[in-house]
């Protein structure tokens, strides 16, 4: 049996460059998952998938001329039905052979065996393995139907009557099992051995390819193109770095324009270009943006991660002389950079109070209102935060030269303009930059720092792993947004399903998580959203059932990714602690708690104990009369839990989680004791309603920090 490593290649017009990745890799993992379900190609097969502009290949290693026979056992019928009582075939046995490919010659091999309740006839026989024409064909197709095609396009083949479904037209189809060409056909094509290489600079017109294993590398020598596109994506990396550091400088760091660069050439090549200084007046953001998202370009930062005048083309072609292709580019981008700055000072002939009225006019949800309505809410239940806050049980510190009417006051302003920037010319034309713009036109138009940056950064966190707001202003008016939105649609029933999530509400949801554990505020969940429920009126539904139960779901998903175990997530969410901030620590007592010797012990017993309290008849209430204590080693777990839980709870009291778990080890031998010495369930009433309170107050004790039976195995 012939063993050779496999190459298919697709020659195709340009790809979309945003779907190239996930293109290269679905036709290279499918077409090969194919090959080794079909006995083809090993488990273990080395599978390199290749993705350029204008082709997607996949190398295979190990893949046979035919797949192995395969022994398979076929069953037919029950033998009451299959035989005579004389053990002759009936007419619905020989029915189902000729079905099967077979005939009553092989009646006497046919096997007999269990089957559930009756005996059943099997027939043993060969399936013979799939050619690689078969099977290679079979796998394409499969490789192409299930391409994540973002949008099919419909063209004609040459015969000028045939039309075909594919993203692209396609042009070319190569198969090659060592250096054999494998018959196969696609989309109007049939299978060979040339290619073509780069559209420009490519050695020679078309590239015959010679071997399987020297795809790669004849096609980069021959047709100037490097075909693997993370080869492709480390040689741009290298380049930029290599010229940005011939200017002292660095290039932004962005994984998804480095990603669509690689999807937009095959053979790069970075020029340095570089733009008038007078645009640098521009905010940073406006202009990096506009070079990034329209031109593809990469801005070069300084030390301190300011914007410089220069930045960086990954161009398809490598002339000569640079200089027509770089000068083109500055011309380009000249014009952007314009328009940016255009934007940015008509922009600021108005200021943001102005444009307040405005929002009036802005519909944010046909049932919720317009964006001047929903910036009142966010007033509304910023003030609210803001009451919180002054009254916690827990101090809350403001700024040095603050107090919370001051900081109330800020609030509310930043809250009334935090929207008006989405009426700007800036964010119409860049809605990436909202609130970033209102942060700058805020300095511009002298407005306290703390409001600024309040307006700045009320969208924060924007993503996973984004800084949360800088300052207290704009903590407060970034949960009061994140709430408004979450309240408000979760009010009208606008829930995400499955993953369809259009309003970002997991995000939104993540991002009030992050603010209360990562601040540590003193502010009750539940709380909040009760005391917002105020500024919606009558729009809404009473959403806090639905709410918290979504809260609870996605710090449960957040937790296990930080690394937390499904066991410690669940012990400590299990109580639904009020303070989010109190989380981490809880599940930090409890890790601790996990590694003592006596926790097992401990955890099972405390489940034991809730299963008891469960099934009691009536209310169990947590005390006990000391004159009832008859048997040693109640009298001994009363004692104990007397001396350990003053203690304990001083410890809970003062924040000190994994004390006062750990404080609970010492109960340990006695509650082993208890189990092997007590009937709880006495037959005499009093007795029985004693030892329940006992365990209804040991439980209570230990179950303060987290529920210790979710860690019992």
């Amino acid at each position: 049996m012939t063993v050779q490593n496999l190459l298919l290649e697709l020659f195709v017009e340009e790809l979309p460059p945003k779907a190239l990745k996930k293109l290269g890799e679905s036709f290279a993992g499918t077409l090969a998952a194919s090959l080794k379900a079909s006995g083809l190609a090993a488990t273990d097969a080395v599978v390199t998938p290749f993705a350029s502009p204008r082709r997607l290949a996949v190398h295979v290693t190990g893949v046979s001329a035919r797949a192995a026979d395969k022994a398979v056992q076929l069953k037919l019928m029950p033998v009451a039905v299959a035989l005579t009582a004389d053990g002759q075939a009936t007419p619905a046995l020989l029915k189902k052979l000729a079905a099967v490919g077979a005939d009553a010659s092989v009646v006497p091999t046919l096997k007999r065996q269990p089957d559930g309740k009756a005996e059943a006839l099997f027939l043993d026989s060969v399936v013979p393995g799939a050619t690689l024409a078969d099977g290679l064909q079979k796998a394409l197709d499969e490789a192409l139907a299930r391409l994540p095609i973002p949008k099919v396009m419909t063209y004609q083949l040459a015969d000028g009557w045939s039309s075909v479904n594919f993203v692209r037209p396609a042009h070319g189809l190569v198969a090659l099992h060592g250096e054999q060409v494998v018959a196969l056909s696609a989309l109007g094509l049939e299978a060979g051995r040339t290619t073509t290489g780069h559209r420009f600079e490519a050695a020679l017109p078309t590239v015959t390819l010679q071997h399987a294993d020297h795809y790669a590398e004849q096609l980069a020598r021959e047709g100037s193109v490097i075909a693997g596109f993370d080869a492709r994506r480390a040689e741009i990396v290298r380049q930029l770095e290599a010229a940005a550091a011939r200017e002292g400088l660095k290039p932004i760091e962005d994984d998804a324009l480095l990603d669509e660069v690689t999807a937009l050439v095959e053979r790069p090549n970075v020029l340095t270009c570089q733009f008038e200084k007078e645009f640098l007046g521009v905010p940073q953001e406006c202009l990096i943006l506009t070079m990034k998202a329209n031109q593809k370009y990469f801005p070069l930062l300084d030390g301190h991660g300011k914007l410089t005048n220069k930045f960086l083309v990954v161009s398809n072609i490598t002339p000569d002389d640079p200089s027509a292709v770089i000068g083109g580019n500055e011309r380009v981008v000249r014009p952007r950079l314009a328009d940016a700055k255009f934007f940015f000072d008509q922009d600021r002939k108005k200021t943001l109070e102005s444009r307040v009225d405005g929002l009036a006019k802005v519909v944010y949800h046909g049932k919720l209102g317009t964006q001047g309505e929903r910036a009142e809410r966010v007033r509304a239940i910023g003030h609210a935060i803001v009451t919180q806050l002054s009254m916690a049980t827990l101090p809350y510190t403001v700024d040095a030269d603050d107090h919370f009417k001051v900081l109330d006051s800020k609030v509310q302003q930043a809250a009334l303009l935090a929207k008006t920037d989405l009426l700007t010319d800036m964010v119409g034309e860049f809605p990436e930059l909202q609130g970033i713009m209102g942060g700058y036109y805020a300095r511009h138009e002298g407005l306290r720092d703390g409001v600024a940056i309040a307006i700045e950064d009320h969208y924060k966190p924007r993503f996973a792993g984004d800084s949360l707001p800088r300052n207290h202003s704009g903590t407060v008016v970034a949960l009061a947004d994140k709430l408004e939105t979450l309240i408000g649609l979760f009010g009208i029933g606008q829930l995400p399903t499955g993953d369809k999530d259009p309003f970002a509400l997991r995000r939104h949801a993540l991002g009030v998580i992050r603010i209360l554990v990562e601040n540590n505020l003193p502010l009750d969940l539940a709380e909040l959203i009760r005391a917002a429920l105020p500024a919606f009126g009558e729009l809404i539904s009473d959403p806090r059932t639905a709410l918290l139960a979504f809260f609870g779901d996605r710090l449960a998903v957040s937790l296990r990714e930080q690394g937390y175990s499904a066991q410690e997530v669940d012990a400590v969410l299990a109580l639904s602690p009020s303070r989010l901030g109190d989380v981490p620590r809880r599940l930090a007592a409890v890790r601790a708690f996990s590694a003592l010797p006596e926790a097992a012990s401990l955890a099972a017993a405390n489940k034991r104990i809730g299963n008891i309290l469960k099934k009691a008849e009536g209310t169990v209430e947590a005390r006990i009369d000391a004159a009832l204590l008859q048997v040693a080693a109640e009298q001994a777990l009363a004692a104990a839990l007397a001396a350990v839980q003053p203690d304990a709870d001083r410890l809970f009291e003062q924040g000190e989680y994994a004390s006062s778990l750990q404080a609970l080890a010492a109960l340990k031998a006695p509650v082993d004791a208890f189990f092997d010495d007590v009937m709880v369930n006495a037959e005499d009433p009093a007795l029985r309603a004693n030892r329940l309170g006992l365990l209804a107050m040991l439980h209570a004790a230990m179950n303060r920090v987290a529920d210790l039976s979710k860690l019992a195995t």
